[in-house]
């Protein structure tokens, strides 16, 4: 049985007592063992906000909005160059991808996409950038050090989702009005297999291991697991949200924890996201966080779990150790997508 997680819970921390004498003797030590938590668990959160234009800027430490950053038309898709000191935008209405340096927050340059990009995965195997191009059904491949196209891979219609291998050999691109799954291998970027899914995918992401790969389906309302080296159906998962009409469970974004125990599955207009045991493939519960939610990402160490929910116009915090939404943290219109750099 699965458990509906209705709103944020709070505790509040006890306060522990001690002697003057104790309190003076390690404050020294104290202050020294939280500067150095802090400094390792300092990260930066990256909102792509699609109407805004912009992309809003989080500590997540504080867990407060630092700065707001102008872009072009329509960001989407976001992603870290190799080395994280660039933000790689979808400007999906200006048919660009744009450069933001991190260090001084200025859109310094842009690649060559294709019409329409609407996600990105950046391949650390070989510094290229594969994009999917909505308009003209192709994955554009772009070698970063040239900023050129090399190559563009015809696929079905409306592609979206992108997953690579752990091994970089594997792209997986989904297709929306196609219904597919596409697998393209990275030595000749040719398709070598074609795997009708359920209605409108919109993510792929492959388990750390590489053996599976999880495709989500909006309309379908589904997450289909699939084996990687056969891409034989393992697991169609499907979600009841109490209350909640089945139309509006879309099955977006996809966070597999590196551990192999929890999928967290952003399920769009029905405002929850599924916790699912990773290895049984089974829901554990739902977990009330803003409304449309569509991607996450994790924080360093997998911690905690940012969501973007695009009609509320803000992002939820999951705490990973107690699967509970902890804050929400107001940021620009529409926030698509999410990235966290160390």
């Amino acid at each position: 049985m699965t458990r509906i997680e209705s709103r944020p819970t709070r505790t509040r921390p006890s306060r522990a007592r001690f002697a003057p004498a104790l309190a003076a003797a390690a404050a020294g030590g104290v202050a020294m063992v939280l500067a150095i938590c802090g400094t390792a668990a300092a990260a930066t959160a990256y909102v792509s906000n699609e109407k805004g234009n912009s992309i809003t800027i989080i500590d997540t430490d504080t867990q407060k909005v630092t700065d707001t950053i102008p872009v072009g038309h329509r960001p989407r898709g976001i992603a870290f160059s190799v080395d994280k000191k660039q933000l790689y935008i979808c400007a999906s209405d200006d048919n660009t991808i744009e450069v933001l340096d991190l260090a001084s927050k200025k859109i310094v340059g842009d690649l060559p996409s294709g019409p329409d990009p609407e996600l990105l995965l950046v391949d650390p195997h070989k510094d290229l950038v594969y994009v999917s191009n909505e308009n003209d059904n192709m994955v554009t491949v772009i070698d970063v050090k040239t900023e050129r196209v090399i190559d563009q891979v015809p696929v079905g219609v409306e592609p979206e989702g992108l997953g690579l291998s752990p091994d970089g050999k594997i792209l997986v691109n989904t297709s929306e009005t196609t219904s597919m799954a596409h697998f393209i291998q990275t030595s000749d970027f040719k398709v070598v297999a074609n795997v009708l899914v359920d209605a409108r995918p919109r993510y792929a992401v492959f388990t750390k291991d590489g053996k599976e790969v999880w495709v989500s389906a909006e309309v379908g309302g589904t997450v289909r697991v699939l084996d990687a080296a056969t891409q034989k159906l393992i697991k169609r998962i499907t979600f009841e949200i109490p209350g909640i009409n089945k139309e509006l469970i879309q099955a977006v974004g996809i966070s597999l924890t590196s551990d192999g125990k929890y999928a967290f599955v952003a399920l769009g207009p029905s405002n929850h996201v599924a916790v699912i045991d990773q290895k049984t493939h089974e829901v554990i519960k739902y977990l009330l966080v803003g409304q449309r939610v569509w991607h996450t990402a994790f924080t360093p160490g997998e911690k905690q779990l940012y969501t973007t929910n695009g009609v509320s116009n803000d992002v939820s915090v999951i705490d990973i150790a107690s699967l509970k939404v902890v804050k929400s943290i107001p940021v620009g219109r529409l926030p698509w997508g999410v990235v966290i750099k160390p």
